[in-house]
């Protein structure tokens, strides 16, 4: 559990396009090729350690022929920013992904100096 202290956290939230493959016949809709994609998140400003993240989908857009195998993340989690990770399998095909996210931490507090 991360203990923060109430007048210096920060939440910041965002929602971000993750691919669109349907137009161009891309990976992820043709079933073929790699099926995972990373799309990189910057935060609006710096927390003051990496901050806990939540990651959902807010738009599926898949092919309803087949089943829908699929798992969404976040990693590489930095007081900076974070990797939306998507991937699916079998014969799942996906013609995008938007997904929404939440990231809640400390932020810097310009009060305290480090000598």
């Amino acid at each position: 559990m991360k203990r923060i202290r109430g007048d210096m956290l920060g939440i910041d939230q965002g929602s971000t396009l993750v691919f669109s493959d349907f137009e161009d016949g891309g990976e992820m809709w043709t079933g073929s090729g790699p099926r995972e994609r990373r799309c990189a998140v910057r935060f609006s400003e710096p927390f003051q350690a990496p901050p806990a993240v939540s990651v959902g989908v807010s738009l599926w857009d898949v092919d309803s022929s087949s089943n829908l195998r699929a798992d969404i993340a976040a990693e590489a989690v930095t007081c900076d920013g974070f990797e939306i990770v998507f991937h699916c399998w079998g014969d799942t095909r996906v013609a995008r992904i938007r997904a929404d996210w939440t990231a809640i931490g400390a932020l810097k507090d310009d009060d305290l100096w480090q000598l």
